[in-house]
């Protein structure tokens, strides 16, 4: 058992305490917003009350997930300079989103993102394909906070084995979707909103108490990680992961593509610019988001340098291999050290934060994922646009329970993945899939629901496939299963190859394409999507 272990053992009562007020407040934010949840807009959209400051602070709670706080501050503590590259690659991301998706998307749409893909194409071809996009990208997405509350919560709790983690994904489960179900949008965005000031707030207090420790001299941190850290000075410069050979480089090549393109493709994130009442409301969401998301991940290099410094890669290492506890470890020791109160009460107040980060993210995923199963496939396609509003809620909140279901049973397996490795996966498939065709959708004038559907299903299927036939799944001492070799290809992550297949296979379908595009409709989502005329 770890000295962090022991110590969380120790002062579980503090712990418990701080996590059961959270999961409480939370809960009755939820119920109070269940009860103004009156139709389909109020469940899937929040009635597109929130402003662009609550939309902001809600789509940076959506984003700064788990692998943000837990998996980023360890890859740069493991890491150094090549971790912070994740942090890099999230934020810009959002200049993409902000430039080319928020408005026209807010402007075209209604509910979820076939609802633009859908608007001048044929609406059952299209919004299949969107709806089994929007849940893949989405268990993706949730297995990586599972994993990092499975992670958390055992190592909090100082149980050994795998029992403590596997009923800490099932409560976690079971609790996204009492949120969903009773909360809908509305529920889950006040959570969000909760979720993101106490993160940054938990974040803003480490990246104090962690310069404090150097006389805020920055250098005197880095130089301090670096002894700390075994490597020297290749600890801060550029390499020490995606360095060491050809493969590597063209592994973080394919990273920064998927993390860069991935954001404007990520169904959760989409859904929220449908929150707002304008289209300048959603632009102002953006701006926001990208300023508070920008100090955040900032402050990742005082937590992961920190961590590196204060704790020592073999300490996180023996912790969790991924280094996802990187975070609560360099609190401990903050806080005073293993077996004092000071140590134990900052560990359980950011592991707290943590929690509340995962729970919040959950909810965003399951709700987006269920609400294109309730919108678009079941509303749409299974029953051909003449399902009532209720039956359409109904139908959402099952749909909400079976994603969970889902999501929780491949988390049992999913362990020993580092949880921002995970989201680079999402973030691949997302880019891959949904991006492309929301491209084309909104700025080709020529392009065809094969384009649209042809474009989806390539881009998720190749990616999903190089994912399984890659080292995530096989073939290396942090795959899923590490005993087995039936990798072939080498990158960890598949956004390199899926990404142009997705516009590829778009782009060349169209071409093929006997379908004749209705020019009619394109200029009416031309206008619709730059002006806003006749956006719901």
């Amino acid at each position: 058992m770890t000295l962090l272990a022991s110590s969380a053992t120790e002062h579980r009562g503090i712990t418990m305490t701080l996590f059961g007020l959270f999961v409480l407040a939370t809960l009755a934010i939820t119920v109070w917003a269940g009860r103004q949840t009156k139709d389909a807009a109020d469940f899937y959209a929040g009635g597109r009350g929130f402003t662009g400051f609550q939309n902001g602070l809600a789509i940076s709670g959506d984003y700064m997930s788990a692998a943000s706080f837990l998996g980023i501050a360890g890859a740069i503590a493991l890491s150094g300079y090549d971790g912070f590259l994740y942090s890099i690659g999230f934020l810009v991301a959002w200049l993409v989103a902000l430039l080319l998706i928020a408005e026209p998307l807010r402007n075209s749409g209604r509910f979820t993102m076939a609802d633009v893909l859908a608007f001048r194409m044929r609406q059952r071809p299209v919004r299949t394909a969107a709806g089994v996009s929007t849940i893949v990208v989405s268990i993706f997405y949730l297995l990586a906070q599972m994993v990092g509350a499975g992670t958390l919560v055992a190592l909090l709790l100082g149980v050994n084995g795998d029992a403590a983690k596997r009923w800490t994904i099932v409560a976690v489960g079971a609790l996204m979707v009492v949120y969903v179900v009773i909360g809908g949008m509305k529920g889950t965005t006040w959570v969000q909103i909760v979720k993101a000031v106490l993160l940054i707030a938990g974040a803003a207090l480490m990246t104090v108490l962690v310069l404090a420790k150097y006389h805020f001299n920055p250098s005197e941190l880095l130089g301090a990680a670096a002894s700390a850290s075994g490597k020297g000075a290749a600890f801060l410069e550029p390499g020490l992961k995606y360095g060491a050979s050809d493969t590597s480089k063209l592994d973080f090549i394919s990273l920064g593509i998927a993390l860069v393109l991935g954001t404007a493709g990520l169904p959760h994130i989409l859904v929220r610019f449908y929150t707002v009442p304008t289209a300048k409301a959603a632009r102002k969401s953006v701006l926001w988001a990208i300023g508070i998301i920008g100090v955040f991940y900032l402050m990742t290099l005082a937590l992961g340098f920190g961590a590196a410094a204060l704790v020592g890669p073999k300490a996180i290492k023996a912790a969790n291999a991924s280094g996802n506890t990187a975070a609560p470890q360099l609190a401990e020791v903050l806080g005073g050290g293993s077996g004092t109160t000071g140590g134990a009460i900052l560990l359980a107040v950011i592991s707290a934060v943590a929690f509340a980060t995962i729970l919040a993210v959950v909810a965003g995923l399951t709700l987006a994922s269920s609400a294109s199963f309730a919108h678009d496939l079941y509303a749409n396609v299974i029953r051909r646009g003449k399902a009532t509003e209720k039956q359409e809620v109904l139908s959402a909140k099952w749909a909400a329970v079976a994603i969970g279901a889902v999501a929780i049973v491949l988390s049992l397996f999913a362990g020993k993945l580092n949880t921002a490795a995970l989201v680079a996966l999402a973030f691949a498939v997302a880019a891959s899939a949904n991006l492309p065709t929301l491209l084309y959708s909104l700025f080709w004038k020529r392009f065809t629901t094969s384009g649209a559907v042809s474009s989806v299903y390539a881009g998720l299927i190749s990616s999903v496939v190089l994912v399984v036939f890659s080292p995530v799944v096989s073939g290396a001492k942090t795959s899923l299963f590490p005993d087995t070799d039936f990798h072939w290809f080498p990158l960890e992550n598949p956004g390199l190859v899926s990404i142009p297949i997705g516009f590829l296979a778009g782009w060349i379908a169209t071409l093929l394409s006997k379908d004749r595009p209705d020019p009619a409709k394109y200029a009416e989502l031309e206008v619709r999507a730059l002006t806003g005329l006749g956006a719901h």
